[in-house]
């Protein structure tokens, strides 16, 4: 992993995480996001291509080269699904709440204490 990727990688963890403290629930859900798309960045970091070529065969069922791992990329759409999923689920949240309460701060929503 490169000096660079790793740094956009910290710097997307820790605005997402920043985002995701806000008292704002539109600011925490887009906290939210980019620290999904963070985590996809270290997937794709750590399971960067070593190979040669993709993993892929030629005509006669032969793989030229050393191939790279296809189990990234199946894991990084898997995330990106999962994420997109928790995301819509975590709006329609938001949505209902703020009509609910009239407010999208959380210090506005009091009814929510025990």
């Amino acid at each position: 992993m490169s000096v660079i990727f790793a740094i956009a990688t910290g710097i997307m963890f820790a605005f997402g995480v920043f985002l995701l403290l806000r008292r704002d629930l539109i600011k925490s859900a887009m906290g939210f996001y980019v620290l999904f798309t963070a985590i996809n960045f270290l997937l794709l970091a750590v399971g960067a291509f070593n190979g040669t070529v993709a993993p892929y065969v030629n005509e006669q069922n032969q793989i030229v080269g050393q191939p790279s791992d296809p189990l990234v990329q199946a894991l990084i759409l898997t995330a990106i699904v999962i994420s997109f999923g928790s995301y819509a689920l975590l709006t329609s949240f938001i949505a209902v709440a703020s009509r609910r309460f009239r407010s999208i701060n959380t210090d506005d929503i009091n009814k929510l204490q025990g």
